[in-house]
């Protein structure tokens, strides 16, 4: 099979495996009376939208990482450390905010999650010229989540 293919597979499995381990560990949290009755932001998404725009950022991502692993060696320890800290902060973010309800913390979180994705964006640009552009949307949609985590934390 080729390496590309392979490669793809993996980080496909990867993000998929945290967008589950994510949804286990939040337990029903946007359906709570918790989650319900906060003071959310105007701009907060129908529920549906959540999971539609994670499967196609996830599957966006994929595609990136594996462009990416082909400019650096895939055994690259800067970029499976930085992966792997991507990785557990997007799972441990839903465990933080809507299983404990700590939305400080979980703004920190998020907030570390959003300069890592920038971070990917941008360092890399120079290399991926226009295959940077498949990351763009877990930038922007976690620039939107930023948002409604800070909105909840500020008029909570």
């Amino acid at each position: 099979m080729n390496t590309k293919v392979v490669r793809f597979i993996i980080f496909l499995f990867f993000n998929f495996l945290a967008l589950g381990i994510g949804v286990v560990l939040m337990e029903n949290g946007p359906r709570t009376e918790w989650y319900t009755t906060l003071n959310q932001a105007p701009w907060t998404p129908e529920n549906w939208v959540f999971g539609a725009a994670w499967s196609s950022i996830m599957l966006c991502f994929s595609f990136y990482m594996t462009k990416l692993s082909y400019e650096y060696d895939f055994s690259d320890k800067k970029l499976i450390t930085l992966y792997s800290v991507q990785w557990i902060l997007n799972i441990s973010w839903n465990y933080i905010f809507f299983n404990q309800h700590q939305t400080e913390i979980g703004l920190v979180s998020i907030t570390v999650l959003w300069l890592l994705i920038g971070y990917f964006t941008f360092n890399h640009i120079k290399q991926l010229k226009y295959s940077t552009l498949l990351i763009a949307p877990y930038l922007v949609w976690m620039t939107i989540a930023t948002s409604l985590n800070a909105y909840i934390v500020f008029y909570n």
